[in-house]
């Protein structure tokens, strides 16, 4: 059976900077793909481990009526207390990584494979993390993306699709890593403040960079 370790992208940016749709991209170009919040989600299912020590440590106020968990609810305890914030992620983060490493080694036992721009000599994994920097990946990667966006167009995002508040919208950025330090990790820096075309133009010469590294003979 083939066995390649995978070429690590991970990337990151602040909230409402647009890494769906950079992820997006680079799905379509031939990189495989994984959310680290997805995995969250998946993790914080009624009856699971991650799931039962966050209701243990935050209470039942954390729960929607259905009984699942509602993350807007446990967002606004988090996102107004860093350490309730840093109580949450060490629940989380230690099961996330495990996900993310075993989707990884099962991507490495596929092999190289083509893509529309080329052929790839090992898989290329792109890993989707608003954490990625705090949560330690940063080491494990061979490149780390960062994808950023002006901060007035972050707020507009966040009022229009997540039906924030401008002043909630204000607390959730101001809880994040500040972008110089964020930016301070970066081999690549993708601008989503623009219009899809300038976006998709920066990714894919960023990806034919990543097709030089990794070309198949």
């Amino acid at each position: 059976m083939t066995n390649a370790i995978p070429y690590l992208i991970g990337l990151t940016g602040g909230i409402a900077c647009g890494k769906s749709t950079v992820v997006a991209m680079l799905a379509s170009l031939g990189a495989r793909t994984i959310d680290a919040d997805r995995v969250t989600h998946k993790l914080q299912q009624p009856g699971t481990p991650v799931f039962r020590q966050i209701v243990a440590s935050f209470g039942n106020t954390v729960l929607a009526p259905t009984g699942a968990l509602d993350r807007r609810k446990l967002g606004a305890i988090v996102f107004s207390d860093p350490e309730k914030l840093r109580q949450l992620e060490q629940i989380v983060h230690p099961a996330v990584r495990t996900e993310i490493r075993t989707f990884i080694a099962e991507v490495g036992r596929s092999g190289g494979y083509a893509t529309r721009l080329g052929r790839l000599s090992r898989p290329v994994v792109v890993l989707d993390a608003i954490k990625l920097i705090e949560s330690g990946w940063v080491a494990e990667c061979n490149q780390v993306w960062v994808i950023t966006s002006e901060h007035t167009i972050q707020i507009e995002r966040l009022i229009a699709n997540r039906g924030m508040s401008r002043a909630e919208a204000e607390r959730r950025i101001a809880a994040q890593m500040a972008p110089a330090e964020r930016l301070a990790h970066a081999h690549v820096v993708i601008d989503n403040s623009g219009d899809q075309q300038a976006t998709r133009a920066q990714v894919e010469a960023a990806w034919q960079q990543v097709l030089q590294v990794n070309a198949a003979s």
